[in-house]
């Protein structure tokens, strides 16, 4: 089936799918079209983006109204990561046997209708359920956005798009705890759905009047084994972490399912990566794994991963301190949360223009050491810790990440070839929610563990020393990160 080609397609009318990938695409200056192409994908992205962290400040009100206690609510959050993990391997596939319009038109329906199944949901299960669908859509917007800027923005401009990208990335976060405490101060935690729903529905509405087809589609086979290796890798890796400090019994270490949860997720993850080696031999990968033969490629993704554990750690740690230890209400805790999360988003287009004049590795290093020392501050929270200052800290990790993010993204995806496009953003993003989800799981049960026995100033104390630690790693990540250029076609890894 081929479609609509846009001005700015990979190829003209009539090319196979195969050719119209592996040339390069785009012209030294965007057309209207692209413009329009990419503003839509962003609108949606944000809507789906905010709707991640809506529910963090509304944890604490869900244990009390559905009956669960914290490990098992704590799934609203991570089975949402989760989720996405499983389903951003296979949008290579989709974004390959689909037409734009209808990736789009899949992606946003799937988040609308878990949506409108969350708002009334009678109770946890079908929440839960709800939660996967919506998750579901958001793993194919997220791909097939920075897939089109790979293909229709011009090398030297990508760092200021992907700069403009984070505005979405960044303050939708940030404006979903604040959001969701106005709504819970006036109505039921049902509202945090119905108010979105009519934001996704216009969203869809926009996308099917505007958005144009770019590329054709082509048969590709989908590897069936491939898919559902997926879940026990990821999910046995993530259920494992979350169990890791005894999960519901409460005992003081690691269970028996803990362990055997972590080890089926290595072992399966293994086989999956196997797998996909074989695969590439016959050019049918799920995820092409060749993207890793790109030495800045390996090293964002990493950078990706130790930055992204710390950032959903602090963003799961932070409200429950506030509500917790400080006893601030729903409304407080989005507030003192905001003005980190759009000094972020703001700053994202001046950061990523800086990228396109001096590189990424001033801006990682110093993205890097503002993290580590923000991080170890909050180890440092007490009960009488000033608001002023949990603000500042968290405006500094704010800053910090914007300063990884934005080199992270481009510097990893600029030098893949165009046939790698599409595996390489799943992969970046499959890596970036899984490392969310650990970073979560991990935190939050070294935080569960240490706050039964010594009360939930150390466990706060303990967790956030350990997310201290783990972003020590990209210090030395940040420190590799060099300049990348685009690959022409056919172009070989770039050592």
């Amino acid at each position: 089936m081929s479609t609509e080609v846009s001005s700015n397609a990979s190829g003209p009318p009539g090319q196979s799918g195969q050719a119209a990938t592996s040339r390069p695409s785009a012209p030294e200056k965007m057309s209207r079209e692209s413009v329009t192409i990419i503003a839509t994908l962003l609108v949606a992205t944000f809507v789906v983006i905010l709707n991640e962290t809506i529910m963090n400040v509304a944890l604490q009100r869900l244990m009390v109204d559905l009956g669960v206690d914290a490990p098992t609510v704590q799934w609203l959050s991570t089975g949402f990561m989760l989720t996405m993990a499983v389903v951003i391997p296979t949008t290579g596939f989709i974004l390959q046997s689909l037409s734009t319009r209808a990736v789009f038109m899949l992606a946003m329906g799937l988040f609308a209708g878990g949506t409108a199944l969350a708002a009334v949901a009678p109770g946890f299960e079908i929440l839960l359920l709800a939660r996967i669908v919506q998750a579901g859509g958001t793993a194919i917007m997220l791909p097939l956005l920075m897939t089109t800027i790979l293909t229709l923005v011009p090398l030297a401009k990508r760092g200021a798009v992907m700069g403009n990208v984070s505005i979405a990335i960044s303050v939708a976060p940030a404006m979903g705890p604040t959001v969701s405490g106005m709504i819970l101060e006036h109505f039921t935690w049902r509202f945090m759905f119905v108010f979105v729903l009519p934001v996704a529905l216009v969203a869809l509405a926009i996308g099917a009047r505007y958005l144009t087809n770019i590329g054709e589609t082509e048969k590709t086979k989908l590897d069936i084994l491939s898919v559902l290796l997926t879940v026990p890798a990821f999910g046995g890796l993530v259920y494992g972490l979350s169990q890791i400090g005894g999960g519901h019994g409460g005992q003081s270490g690691p269970g028996t399912v803990a362990i055997a949860a972590l080890v089926i997720g290595v072992a399966s993850l293994a086989v999956f990566v196997l797998r996909q080696v074989r695969l590439q031999k016959a050019e049918a990968p799920l995820l092409d794994l060749r993207a890793f033969n790109f030495r800045m490629f390996t090293v964002s993704v990493l950078l990706m991963v130790v930055a992204m554990m710390a950032l959903f750690g602090g963003v799961i740690l932070l409200p429950l301190y506030l509500q917790e230890i400080r006893g601030l209400g729903s409304l407080e805790t989005g507030l003192v949360l905001l003005p980190g999360g759009l000094a972020m988003g703001l700053l994202g287009p001046f950061i990523g223009r800086l990228f396109d004049r001096i590189g990424p590795l001033p801006l990682t290093v110093t993205g890097s050491i503002l993290m580590v020392l923000s991080l170890w501050q909050f180890s440092m929270l007490d009960a009488g810790t000033p608001v002023w200052w949990i603000v500042t800290l968290h405006v500094g990790l704010s800053f910090g990440l914007a300063l990884l993010f934005t080199p992270a993204f481009t510097t990893g995806l600029n030098p893949l070839p165009p046939h790698l496009y599409s595996h390489g953003s799943a992969i970046m993003s499959t890596t970036q929610q899984v490392a969310g989800a650990a970073g979560t799981a991990l935190l939050v049960s070294i935080f569960a563990v240490v706050s039964a026995s010594s009360g939930p100033v150390a466990g706060m104390s303990a967790a956030f020393l350990t997310a201290t630690v783990i972003a020590l790693a990209a210090v030395v990540l940040s420190a590799m990160m060099r300049k990348t250029e685009g690959a022409a076609p056919g172009h070989g890894p770039a050592h």
